[in-house]
């Protein structure tokens, strides 16, 4: 998971695009870039950290230029140490292009091989990322055979990547002095979608609220395996360029990645967690009488819909027992376990006042590894709840995820070849409520009843890809993100 924007303007873009990673921070911690044209020239300027952190007025000034794109980097594949990693990505052939990518390639190591034995192309990182610029680059040049690009020799170079590549994907690139290419992976697996804001500029980016955060206005969502190319001018062109598109959104978005007042695809994020809030309701309901539950308390931030609509179906009382310190990020995209354990503490603070005597209902998005989940249980307990409940907004995650959730091996997952009372042993609760799989997708879908399928892998183990084997998955692991603290994980 990482955030991406892109945009094509007649004014400088520096700040805008800068604003608008602030808007993805929640996308993505470790690192952040920017890259600006003018006069057919590439700026550029990455570092790891957060954007607040990477960015400093000397590095804002040397940014010029009235189009550029950005990322924020939260490392599924590659070194998450590595400074050379962090994103935006920069080949000089053909053009002179940049690039940042959110998702990620299932069938990286054997693009790589390709890519030097037939295509002649070096990659320098263990990134996934720069496999792709590699093989975009190789695909314009097959394109254009020496010509000049447009919009049609653009498609062409998609559709190409299309056919090689397998996994998730969703790209933002600028080819200097030509323009913006915009393009989806075939499923709609990670979300994308664009907008125009004053002086007829165009911004793409992962999140509608990038966009009306920064004064534009959202259009739409790009459909899966579609391309956008847009000219300097602003100038818009849109092609379908895969042979079988079929959109199958990652659902986790919708649970836990995406922010609640972003649509995505058509479906409001805030109502999908209201949804989400009551069906568990009825769950809750058939596991614990409604006369045992004192209170419902959320574990900040994402769960609090959810919360607040199960509260209401049970007729129950809404507390804020926890306080969230806004300064720690989100520990689930945090890399390595040792620093996850170390942050719940300093991210949670209780207001014992809400615990104390009573029966309390704990409400989270998900449970991933387990290990942050056991910690709140404990400080429930702790501020002197008589007894604490954890529901969870999603279903048991008992499977690897492989298109850029950081959730890859089986071994790290709580659930994985566990019974609910098992987990609920290891957590300490004195009841686990799960989400049921099929009420999940229900939830979200109806929505945007357009929207048909998921990519609910993590929960159902279904890849909607239909080309991930058991080898595949115990390679996709030896290629997880290489990081210095390095543990079991945790939620």
């Amino acid at each position: 998971m990482c955030g991406i924007v892109g945009v094509v303007g007649q004014v400088p873009v520096n700040q805008t695009l800068y604003d608008a990673l602030l808007l993805l921070q929640h996308r993505g911690q470790d690192a952040a870039g920017i890259v600006t044209q003018q006069d057919g020239k590439f700026f550029m300027h990455k570092a790891k950290g957060m954007v607040r952190d990477v960015f400093r007025t000397r590095n804002m000034r040397a940014l010029p230029g009235s189009s550029g794109l950005g990322q924020v980097r939260y490392p599924t594949a590659g070194n998450a140490d590595s400074e050379q990693e962090a994103q935006p990505f920069y080949t000089n052939a053909p053009f002179g292009v940049v690039l940042v990518h959110n998702g990620n390639l299932t069938n990286a190591q054997a693009l790589r091989q390709e890519l030097l034995a037939g295509d002649h192309r070096h990659i320098n990182t263990d990134s996934d990322s720069e496999v792709l610029l590699g093989v975009l680059a190789h695909e314009l040049a097959q394109a254009t055979r020496g010509g000049e690009l447009g919009p049609e020799q653009a498609f062409a170079a998609v559709a190409a990547v299309h056919r090689r590549l397998r996994g998730s994907y969703a790209v933002v690139a600028h080819i200097a002095g030509r323009g913006m290419l915009v393009f989806r992976d075939p499923f709609g697996i990670r979300p994308l979608g664009f907008g125009h804001g004053a002086g007829g500029a165009v911004m793409a980016a992962s999140e509608s609220v990038a966009l009306e955060g920064t004064g534009h206005v959202f259009e739409r969502d790009l459909a899966p395996g579609e391309a956008l190319f847009v000219t300097l001018d602003g100038t818009v062109h849109a092609r379908q360029c895969a042979e079988r598109p079929s959109l199958s959104p990652c659902i986790f978005e919708f649970v836990y990645l995406a922010r609640p007042d972003s649509v995505l695809d058509g479906i409001s994020v805030y109502q999908a967690r209201l949804n989400l809030g009551q069906t568990l309701a009825k769950r809750v309901i058939s596991t614990v009488p409604p006369s045992e539950i004192d209170t419902v308390i959320p574990i900040p931030e994402s769960s609090r819909p959810s919360a607040n609509e199960l509260a209401r179906m049970l007729g129950k009382p809404y507390r804020e027992g926890f306080v969230k310190n806004r300064y720690v990020g989100r520990t689930f995209i945090m890399p390595g376990q040792a620093v996850r354990k170390r942050s719940v503490r300093q991210k949670l603070g209780v207001i014992a006042s809400e615990f104390a005597g009573r029966n309390v209902l704990l409400v989270d998005d998900s449970i991933v590894r387990g290990t942050t989940s056991q910690e709140i249980v404990q400080m429930a307990r702790e501020a002197g709840a008589r007894k604490v409940y954890l529901a969870s907004a999603a279903p048991p995650v008992r499977h690897p995820n492989v298109y850029g959730i950081d959730m890859p091996t089986r071994e790290e997952l709580v659930a994985h070849g566990r019974s609910v009372e098992e987990v609920r042993q290891i957590i300490g609760a004195d009841a686990l409520i799960y989400q049921d799989v099929q009420a999940m997708k229900q939830a979200v879908a109806s929505v945007n009843p357009r929207v048909t399928r998921f990519d609910a892998s993590c929960f159902d183990g279904v890849y909607v890809t239909g080309d991930i084997s058991e080898g595949d998955l115990a390679r996709l692991n030896a290629e997880r993100p290489r990081v210095s603290a390095v543990s079991d994980g945790a939620d």
